[in-house]
């Protein structure tokens, strides 16, 4: 009887030696789906709200590879990332993390909107591209929201942002 009950609790052990790591990794792919789910939406309700456009880092890249005219605008800090790596042709303007409903020139190193709508040049209806470092950053929803705000009629937000484009293995600038 002790042989069948230690072949019994060998069994069990098994099974939960087996079945504990699949619920973790079933449990997490839930989980996982759920906050994708959360980003997604947040995302589109960025674009909703701020009135811009998405693009992708393969239709950027076909953009850039064809020599479309567009201003690409980098919202990131200048020393701790544009200047370490950039997409290329990137312009620098920082803009804030949070919600930036009013102009703050605190939040954006000193600039001005004013600042802003020379970099971006006078013709409303060029492209402009904002990105920062990846999907959840927001830095790149003010940028854009503010471009819009600003009167430019073809604004996207690079949402993927510099960590999307060193995934994709395309080439980055630096700040020599």
């Amino acid at each position: 009887m002790s042989k069948r009950m230690l072949q019994v609790a060998m069994v069990l052990v098994l099974v939960l030696g087996l079945t504990c790591p699949a619920m973790a990794v079933f449990g997490n792919k839930f989980v996982k789906e759920l906050e994708k789910e959360t980003d997604a939406v947040k995302l589109l309700r960025d674009v909703q709200r701020g009135g811009y456009s998405l693009v992708t880092t393969g239709e950027l890249k076909q953009w850039i590879d064809s020599g479309k005219q567009m201003v690409i605008v980098d919202s990131m800090p200048f020393a701790d990332s544009y200047k370490k790596e950039h997409v290329p042709g990137a312009l620098q303007f920082l803009f804030p993390i949070p919600d930036m409903t009013e102009w703050d020139s605190k939040e954006t190193d000193g600039k001005t909107q004013e600042d802003f709508i020379r970099m971006l040049g006078s013709d409303k209806e060029k492209i402009i591209v904002i990105y920062c470092g990846f999907v959840k950053c927001t830095r790149s929803h003010n940028g854009a929201a503010w471009a819009v705000k600003s009167g430019y009629k073809n604004v996207y937000r690079y949402s993927g942002g510099v960590f999307a484009w060193k995934g994709a293995k395309y080439p980055v600038e630096k700040v020599e």
